[in-house]
């Protein structure tokens, strides 16, 4: 694949990634709670929360998708801010094995977020040729 396709891809993937989190995350919690939500019942104080930073996390990353390379700290944020939270996710649904689910929902989807959006980011002189257009 050549940088321009990678570049391409990742204005795409911040796209589907971006959408998901301002509209699928909430509908997640409600149809799959055993796997995306922390708690159940009509009102959770909690998962308001999350919703609510990634819904806001999305709108950037469709934003950012309209220059990638002027929003590398945000993809690296997201990037890094998923891992740890599947991490974290991970080792509570282990320690408190009535949130096994999470492992088979929320941390799959996060590590495949972050490892897509890693994968298709570039780095090093790749970037500078891509902020330059020499590619």
């Amino acid at each position: 694949m050549n940088d321009s396709d990678r570049l391409r891809y990742l204005r795409i993937a911040l796209v589907v990634f971006g959408v998901f989190a301002v509209v699928g995350i909430y509908p997640l919690t409600r149809l799959w709670p055993s796997s995306c939500a922390w708690h159940t019942g009509a009102y959770n104080d909690y998962a308001l929360m999350v919703v609510a930073i990634y819904a806001t996390l999305g709108v950037f990353l469709i934003r950012a998708a309209r220059d990638p390379l002027a929003n590398l700290s945000l993809i690296w944020f997201t990037v890094w801010s998923s891992v740890v939270h599947a991490l974290v996710i991970a080792v509570q649904a282990v320690v408190n094995t009535e949130h096994l689910g999470h492992l088979v929902g929320d941390v799959p989807f996060l590590l495949v977020a972050a490892a897509v959006l890693a994968l298709l980011t570039p780095r090093g002189t790749k970037r500078a040729a891509l902020e330059q257009g020499a590619v």
